[in-house]
């Protein structure tokens, strides 16, 4: 009697086996997720150590770089300095040197990457451009670079040094483009050249003392 009351009790073989088999089923689906998970933290991690490697390899020498862009300037302003059509033969020899010297230079810069950026005659760029100065024109479109104090240059797709330049101010104004995000830091900020005061008195760049 009392065998029968304890076979009462318990569930059947069938019913048994089948939750085991449930419980077994549900343990291999949670154990297959862990794997599936850790191979997408693998993919991850080897991806992100693939970006890592790259930025080393293209951005190690934008310290070096940025050290070398004085000497570039150093040659441009020599250059600058000497007139073209000299006739002294000595001092032509030593302008072709000059010459000959900054093109290397600049070769080398391109090779690693290294390129200038356009500046005059183009409409002021508040991620590679850094206005120091306005110049009122009225015949010049509002917001254009009219020169360049110091030549920027970007390594790759970043800007190694901006460009120090003077922007125009008074002209015929162009059509308003949407609002970029990240700017570079400017001499006026990421509103554009307008957000300096052009009086020096107010702590603000100067205006050329002669046209540019």
């Amino acid at each position: 009697m009392h065998q029968q009351a304890g076979e009462a009790g318990q569930a059947p073989p069938q019913e048994a086996e089948a939750s085991q088999v449930q419980a077994l089923q549900a343990e291999v689906r949670d154990l297959k997720d862990q794997v599936l998970r850790a191979y997408a933290e693998m993919d991850n991690n080897r991806k992100r150590a693939e970006r890592e490697r790259l930025d080393t390899q293209k951005y190690a020498v934008s310290k070096f770089a940025r050290d070398l862009l004085s000497v570039a300037d150093n040659l441009e302003r020599a250059l600058a300095a000497v007139p073209t059509d000299t006739a002294d033969p000595i001092v032509k020899g030593l302008l072709d040197g000059v010459t000959a010297t900054e093109r290397g230079l600049v070769s080398i810069l391109e090779r690693y990457g290294i390129k200038r950026i356009p500046a005059e005659g183009a409409p002021f760029d508040p991620h590679q451009h850094q206005a120091v100065m306005e110049h009122h024109d009225p015949k010049v479109p509002h917001g254009s670079v009219v020169r360049v104090f110091e030549a920027g240059y970007t390594i790759e797709d970043r800007v190694l040094r901006p460009a120090s330049v003077v922007v125009a101010k008074g002209g015929p104004k162009p059509e308003k483009a949407p609002p970029s995000q990240g700017a570079a830091a400017t001499g006026f900020g990421a509103e554009g050249p307008e957000a300096g005061n052009d009086n020096a008195a107010n702590g603000g760049p100067s205006e050329p003392s002669s046209g540019t």
